[in-house]
């Protein structure tokens, strides 16, 4: 029985130092920050640099999943760069940074585009972020949107 209290507590520790971390999901946040305001400048690039630049980086968006880095860029550069299209402003909305260990964090949060045309094509993402030796970094996004 000692045991088993000794681990409840050791358990309970932990989740309070996880969620009591302010200043690291404050660094998940700067990220996604990033993000937008590099997407604002037009510069996919920067954008992309807050994701993992691995083959193994996955996206899901509507049926679709895809892989890779590489292709996430290619994907936005054809979305938002091809012929007649544009990129818009962004804006991330209503963001719920949860830790889920000293290493991990699981972000809810709402994105809205602003087109010249007046269209704003808006929707929900959840993203999982991953703590690399240079920094956040997200390793799976899922986006829907309208």
């Amino acid at each position: 029985m000692k045991t088993c209290l000794q681990i409840l507590a050791a358990m309970v520790v932990g989740i309070l130092s996880v969620s009591a971390s302010p200043a690291v999901s404050e660094n998940v946040r700067q990220v996604i920050d990033k993000q937008q305001a590099a997407w604002n400048q037009g510069d996919l690039e920067a954008f992309m640099a807050g994701y993992w630049n691995s083959p193994d980086l996955t996206f899901f968006s509507g049926a679709r999943e895809s892989k890779g880095w590489q292709a996430a860029l290619d994907r936005y550069k054809k979305t938002y760069r091809g012929a007649g299209k544009e990129m818009g402003k962004l804006e991330f909305a209503n963001l719920r940074i949860e830790m889920l260990g000293p290493e991990a964090a699981f972000v809810r949060g709402e994105f809205h585009l602003t087109m010249s045309d007046g269209k704003t094509p808006h929707g929900l993402f959840t993203l999982i972020f991953k703590k690399f030796p240079e920094g956040w970094k997200i390793i799976h996004d899922q986006s829907a949107g309208e």
